[in-house]
C-alpha cells in the first residue's frame, strides 16, 4: 500500500547547503546520524548515514587529484553538490565538501523508519536490492556499502550527479540522532601509494556492524587499527563506557 503522507511533504527540515560547505573530514563527522530520503513515486525512502569518507584535493586517494573534467566537476562546486559515479558494478554517492576538490563519500547506511519514511518503504527498498537469490536483504545489510545503499535508495547517477538538493525529492535531515563518539580509522579501496593511511573514515559505533567493514571486528586493536575521537575529531582517551 502507498504511503499516504503527499510525497511533497518532508518530515522535517532539509540541512542547508551552507551544513556542507565546510572541512571534508569536518563533514564526514557531522554527516552520522544524520538520513538520507529520496522519493520515489509516492513513497520517501530513506537511510540513516553510519559510515563516511573523506576526501581532498591534494591527497591521491581522491578522484580530484586526477584534475578537473565534466564528469567530475561536482567535486569543483561549493559544498551540497551531489556527485555521483560508478564503482564495483553499481552507483556511489558523494556530496561536494568546502574547497576545491573535497567532498565525502558516504559508504553506509542504515534503513530509517519514522512517519514520512515507514513500513511501505522499507518494504520497496527490499524490492529495489534483493540478495543473490532474490530474497528480501536483512534492513542490516540493505545498505551495508556505497552500492547497496544507492541501489536501495534507487539513487542512479544520471539523475543525480552534479545536482543539488531538492526538498520534493532529494534531500538530507538531521532527526536529531547524531552520535556522541566516532570511530576513525583508514578507508577502504585505496590502492597502495595513494594515501591509503589516512584515517579519514568514519563509522557509527552503534552501527559498525552494518558497515562496509566492522572496525570493531575480531582482532583489531584500539590505537593501533583505529581510534576513538569526539565530533570534533579529538581522539579520545577511551572507549566509550558501552563499547569499553
Amino acid at each position: 500500500m502507498a504511503s499516504s503522507i503527499p510525497a511533497s511533504r518532508s518530515a522535517g527540515q532539509a540541512l542547508p547547503d551552507a551544513f556542507f560547505d565546510r572541512d571534508a573530514c569536518t563533514l564526514a563527522r557531522d554527516l552520522l546520524g544524520k538520513v538520507i530520503r529520496h522519493r520515489v513515486g509516492e513513497l520517501w525512502l530513506a537511510a540513516r548515514i553510519i559510515e563516511t569518507e573523506a576526501y581532498y584535493l591534494e591527497e591521491k586517494g581522491s578522484h580530484a587529484s586526477l584534475g578537473y573534467t565534466h564528469k567530475r566537476r561536482a567535486l569543483f562546486m561549493d559544498g551540497g553538490v551531489i556527485y555521483m559515479y560508478y564503482a564495483r558494478g553499481g552507483d556511489s554517492l558523494n556530496f561536494s565538501a568546502a574547497g576545491p576538490g573535497n567532498a565525502v563519500l558516504i559508504k553506509s547506511g542504515y534503513p530509517w523508519t519514522d512517519a514520512l519514511s515507514g513500513p511501505d518503504a522499507l518494504a520497496h527498498m527490499q524490492q529495489l536490492n534483493p540478495d543473490a537469490q532474490g530474497l528480501p536483504r536483512l534492513p542490516s545489510r540493505l545498505c551495508a556499502g556505497q552500492t547497496l545503499l544507492c541501489r536501495s535508495l534507487g539513487l542512479r547517477v544520471p539523475e543525480w550527479d552534479a545536482r543539488r538538493f531538492d526538498p520534493n525529492a532529494l534531500y538530507v535531515e538531521d532527526v536529531g540522532q547524531s552520535p556522541a563518539a566516532l570511530i576513525c580509522t583508514t578507508r577502504l579501496g585505496i590502492p597502495p601509494g595513494r594515501d591509503e593511511h589516512l584515517h579519514y573514515r568514519y563509522v557509527d559505533p552503534t552501527y559498525a556492524s552494518a558497515c562496509t567493514r566492522n572496525p570493531l571486528r575480531r582482532g583489531q586493536r584500539a590505537g593501533h587499527d583505529y581510534v576513538w575521537v569526539d565530533r570534533d575529531g579529538r581522539v579520545l582517551p577511551d572507549a566509550p563506557e558501552e563499547f569499553a
